[in-house]
């Protein structure tokens, strides 16, 4: 495993262990790190550790993200940062596995494993006891041979309905809601079966399985068997399975409802919710985001407006919708809605929010594309007779426009999205691709999803 850094003081020096940074905050400059107002002794310091990370970062992409979720496990901001970093370096990050995971995020087969430790309501002492019983006898088979293993003093009903709902069984089986139903026999089986083998007894099925002697302390392979079983019942939803993970994990890790629009969330907002810190103050923005909470409050005058917490695929934040705009778009705002909003950034007690000036869900989005030979694309010509046609599609209602217009590049061998400006977004999209196929571009309507 990769350590993280530390800094230790030996007379007048500074010692630091090689590892893995906490933040990136620092600048390469010349040899040495800027912006940090340091003395030459601490820049070159710092210099030298981020050189040998960027090593690691380049060289050991999976070892190097594991460290840092780990080192990170407790900043829920930074892990889903992190984790948003994994996907655009073409990590795939695991939702915990019974039998694969140990307490920290570990690489494995080219991905990275989520650890039991990240996992709520599962404490130290039932991790241990995991590892051990795993340890002993190999794998795990079923969730009975799991209980009939484990000490459930130590793994108690709780902890296992926690790792059922964030996918930690599901390699044994996928079923989570059936699952959770035979929790509730095979729960009090187990300790049945405990208690019997704490007092020497076996039982008719342990004699028939493998020979149950009076004084043997074993746990019988075969015993699991004959384990009870609730009814069939159909599976959770996948957005009701999403949100047991989130609960628990605190972050998407399997999927995310946002991961069907994450191509055209790059060209509409290249800006994420990771980045606001770095805007500069009443910056315009476009965000695809989902709501995680909405806070309906009311101001001095008497006026509803509305606090937001939202989160796209890296990060999370905060949003104000001042009365003026809830009154128009407060029947968008409910938990788990999916949308695309516009608005300004504020700086407020040091902390950055939203300023949402419109909204619209997702679903319903659509954007105008226009296939754009490379030809077309660099010559001066062509290129003033697109925007002509944009900006006379709609004239005098360009404030009301909200259709997005992305330019379409085909090379031989490429295939480029180029998001044209505000300025040049529409009204209406079947007039304006009416407009641009008059003019001959090929242009046609795209939903979001």
């Amino acid at each position: 495993m990769v350590k993280i850094i530390t800094r230790k003081s030996i007379g007048q020096q500074s010692v630091y262990d090689i590892g893995v940074e906490r933040d990136h905050n620092f600048v390469i400059k010349n040899g040495l790190v800027a912006s940090n107002c340091f003395n030459k002794s601490h820049s070159t310091a710092y210099g030298y550790v981020t050189y040998q990370t960027a090593y690691l970062k380049a060289n050991y992409p999976l070892e190097y993200m594991a460290a840092l979720l780990t080192a990170n496990s407790d900043d829920t901001d930074k892990v889903q940062k992190y984790i948003a970093t994994c996907m655009s370096m073409g990590i795939q990050i695991e939702p915990p596995d019974i039998n694969r995971s140990g307490v920290d995020f570990t690489p494995s087969g080219g991905k990275i494993l989520f650890g039991l430790s990240a996992v709520r309501n599962v404490g130290q002492n039932a991790i241990a006891c995991i590892l051990e019983a795993r340890e002993a006898e190999g794998e795990f088979k079923s969730l009975a041979n799991f209980c009939d293993r484990v000490d459930l003093r130590a793994v108690n009903r709780r902890t296992l309905e926690a790792l059922i709902s964030c996918g930690a069984f599901d390699k044994i089986d996928s079923n989570r809601n059936q699952l959770v139903h035979d929790l509730e026999l095979i729960y009090d089986w187990a300790q049945s079966r405990a208690r019997d083998r704490a007092s020497g007894q076996g039982n008719l099925f342990d004699l028939l399985g493998s020979g149950f002697s009076s004084t043997s302390t074993n746990k019988t392979p075969n015993g699991f068997e004959s384990a009870p079983k609730a009814k069939p019942v159909l599976d959770f939803p996948p957005q009701e399975k999403l949100r047991m993970e989130k609960e628990l994990l605190g972050f998407y890790v399997s999927d995310h409802p946002l991961k069907a629009v994450r191509q055209s969330a790059r060209v509409l907002s290249p800006i994420n919710l990771s980045q606001l810190g770095e805007q500069k103050e009443d910056s315009t923005m476009t965000a695809i985001v989902m709501l995680n909470g909405v806070k309906k409050v009311m101001t001095k005058k008497g006026d509803p407006m509305a606090i937001l917490q939202i989160e796209d695929l890296t990060s999370q934040s905060e949003a104000v919708v001042f009365p003026k705009i809830y009154e128009r778009i407060n029947s968008l705002l409910a938990v788990d809605v999916k949308l695309i909003i516009w608005g300004k950034l504020e700086r407020r007690d040091e902390q950055i929010q939203l300023i949402v000036e419109d909204a619209e869900p997702v679903e319903t989005v659509q954007m105008v594309m226009v296939e754009l030979s490379p030809l077309q694309a660099t010559t001066i010509e062509e290129q003033d007779r697109l925007r002509t046609v944009l900006l006379n599609a709609q004239l005098g209602e360009k404030e009301k426009a909200k259709v997005p217009v992305i330019g379409i590049i085909q090379n031989e061998n490429s295939r480029h999205y180029v998001r044209f400006g505000r300025q040049y977004w529409v009204l209406d999209s079947r007039i304006a691709v009416h407009s641009l196929q008059n003019a001959r571009f090929t242009a046609y309507v795209q939903s979001l999803q």
